[in-house]
């Protein structure tokens, strides 16, 4: 409880809550951070699947995973900067703990993937195995998911 009472008196925290031009621009970059994960990883998730089947995964795989793990960089940063301006109603917010922990998983199932010889082979222009597709599948299903929670944060904190 007093770190979340902590993270609301941060700086910029207390500048976010002041300026509601600060907030537009910071919403608006986390929303833009969210565009560039679902644009890279979406596309991604449905070529691993079996969709696209002339566009080569070595080229786009390695391509796409980073634009979506900077995408991911840019919404923790922009969602902890939002987060900070109300902390504390955040924290008991089940949408937004829905959403926290979806997006755990989405990370935790890409590093996993990204670890295995099965998408080092498939990045090489190998097969796709029944792991890397799994792995898609749960990827859709958690992103999506994020997002939606994401947008239930709002309707769940008025």
């Amino acid at each position: 409880m007093e770190a979340l009472e902590w993270i609301g008196t941060l700086t910029f925290a207390v500048a976010i809550r002041r300026s509601a031009l600060l907030y537009l621009f910071v919403n608006a970059a986390h929303i833009l951070s969210i565009g560039i994960i679902v644009g890279a990883i979406l596309p991604l998730d449905l070529r691993l699947i079996g969709f696209f089947g002339k566009v080569p995964i070595e080229v786009i795989g390695p391509y796409l995973s980073r634009a979506a793990a900077v995408g991911i960089g840019l919404a923790i940063a922009t969602g902890f900067c939002l987060f900070s301006v109300r902390p504390l109603e955040y924290a008991g917010n089940a949408a937004f703990l829905t959403k926290i922990t979806l997006l755990a998983l989405g990370i935790v199932n890409a590093v996993l993937l990204h670890l295995t010889p099965q998408w080092r082979a498939a990045v090489k222009g190998g097969p796709l195995s029944w792991r890397v597709r799994l792995s898609a599948f749960l990827s859709m299903a958690v992103w999506t998911g994020a997002v939606l929670a994401g947008r239930w944060i709002g309707f769940l904190s008025e």
